[in-house]
């Protein structure tokens, strides 16, 4: 027995490994592809962008599991059917359940290892990311001096370069505006004909060598009041340097205390608190809303009637509600009831608002918290459909097992995605909503299994055609009576 549990393990833990190192792979290159414009022609150094791709990866863990065991499941019962090693396995006696225990207890240390790293690992791989993306996507770009366009990527300057060298380096045709102190207008014109670009060590400067020019300054006379353009300056030059400061154009990190409060950088001990917390603050809100508007609300008390007086004006409520009033007197009424109005919808509209923003915030931080869970729940249910899914088509390889699984796999995804939305936005019960997949598949994959175990040919394409051909012939069959 020990050994047809070596068997299932050694079978497993290869095509697992693969598959999972294919999927981060493929994740890894949309990643790439979808920020490729925003981390090219930066300038970073080749350790930020490795930093960010492997935080990447971690965050593509939690899409890249599930869809690991049920491609790498399907692969190993289905070679193992192909080879006919389950055959063996039922004909000494061993039933598929039985067989099943080794990997059972593999993916059920994969589910808590998958909890755990959801709740641990995951929020400071989505910190670290999520901060490194955002300084990066906005970081300047290393093209520092790009053809024909005036360029501002150097506060107080305006550089535009004609045409450069392939490599770079050569500039042709400068011109470079530099702007007062004041930064009013551009006092300093500098024109080159050509120059050489590098920078110094450490990329602390960069450094325009240029050549065959001449520089023009307006600046002030001695006795300037009011017009600071009463001297002009011109001067020729065979070679000269301007320096500019690099230091914007470093990778600037920002504070990740500043991303700490969003949903996915919390743990399921965070989330909770929040939650608890957040729904407290909703609860005390509704109740300060009660207060507010309760002194808008004027009663008043109707005396009861005095014997001095006779006749009393009975109030018909089918007439008019301001009978007995003067002009002025419901002109009055209405603009106070008109004011009044106004005013309750003022306070109600901002507390209602707030109250829409806090919902959606704890909607939103009760999906990352039902995540948690549904992660480890999620590779169990697939694994529940992969193994008995992979001893009824037989097929082993990265061929059938691939084309299922993935099916399978945009099935969960799809069911999952509509779920999340649908509790973000309100339109469906919180628990029903996160959990809708698993719900969906697990009736699934216990089929499945049940055909596995009795040895159901789900897949036999022959018993279909024997079933349409049965259906068509008595079809005909009926067709020929009623003729005769």
């Amino acid at each position: 027995m020990k050994k047809i549990h070596l068997l299932l393990l050694k079978s497993f833990i290869r095509p697992f490994l693969v598959t999972l190192f294919i999927v981060m792979f493929v994740l890894l290159m949309l990643f790439l592809f979808k920020y490729i414009d925003d981390l090219i022609g930066k300038g970073f150094a080749w350790y930020t962008i490795l930093e960010l791709m492997m935080y990447n990866s971690a965050t593509n863990v939690q899409m890249a599991l599930p869809l690991s065991i049920l491609l790498s499941t399907i692969m190993t019962y289905g070679a193992l059917g192909e080879n006919y090693e389950l055959v063996a396995i039922k004909a000494a006696g061993i039933s598929l359940k039985r067989a099943m225990y080794p990997m059972i207890v593999i993916i059920t240390i994969l589910s808590v290892a998958a909890f755990f790293f959801s709740d641990y690992m995951l929020p400071v791989a989505n910190l670290k990311y999520y901060s490194l993306l955002y300084d990066a996507r906005k970081q300047k770009s290393a093209d520092l001096l790009p053809e024909g366009v005036f360029s501002t990527s150097f506060p107080g300057y305006t550089i535009r370069v004609k045409r450069k060298d392939p490599d770079g380096q050569r500039l042709y045709d400068i011109m470079i505006y530099q702007k007062s102190l004041n930064g009013d207008n551009n006092n300093t014109v500098i024109l080159a004909r050509e120059g050489t670009m590098f920078r110094t060590m450490g990329d602390k400067y960069l450094v325009l060598r240029l050549k065959d020019g001449v520089r023009y300054e307006e600046t002030a006379s001695e006795n300037a009041t009011y017009n600071t353009r009463q001297r002009l300056l011109r001067q020729r030059f065979k070679e000269t340097e301007t320096k500019f400061d690099l230091s914007g154009f470093k990778l600037a990190r920002t504070n990740e205390s500043e991303f700490k409060t969003a949903s996915q950088m919390m743990n399921i001990r965070q989330l909770r608190h929040y939650l608890d917390s957040s729904q407290h603050s909703v609860d005390s809100n509704v109740m300060v809303n009660y207060k507010l508007v309760t002194p808008y609300i004027k009663y008043y008390s109707i005396p009861t009637q005095s014997k001095a007086i006779k006749n009393y004006k009975t109030f018909d409520p089918k007439k008019d509600a301001f009978q007995g009033l003067s002009l002025s007197e419901q002109q009055m009424s209405l603009s106070s009831a008109a004011s009044e109005i106004r005013s309750i919808k003022d306070v109600i509209k901002n507390r209602s608002d707030r109250y829409k923003g806090d919902s959606e915030n704890i909607r939103r931080y009760f999906v990352e918290y039902q995540k948690k869970y549904n992660l480890s729940v999620a590779c169990l249910v697939l694994f529940l459909i992969g193994a008995p899914l992979g001893s009824i088509i037989r097929k082993g390889g990265l061929g059938l097992p691939v084309v299922v699984s993935v099916v399978f796999f945009l099935i969960y995804y799809i069911i999952t995605t509509i779920g999340e939305k649908s509790v973000k936005g309100g339109d469906i019960n919180k628990y029903l909503g996160m959990w809708i997949s698993i719900i969906t598949l697990l009736p699934i994959g216990l089929f499945l299994s049940y055909k596995a175990a009795t040895d159901s040919a789900l897949f036999d394409m022959e018993i279909y055609k024997r079933f349409i051909n049965r259906v068509t012939a008595k079809f005909k069959a009926k067709a020929t009576r009623h003729t005769h």
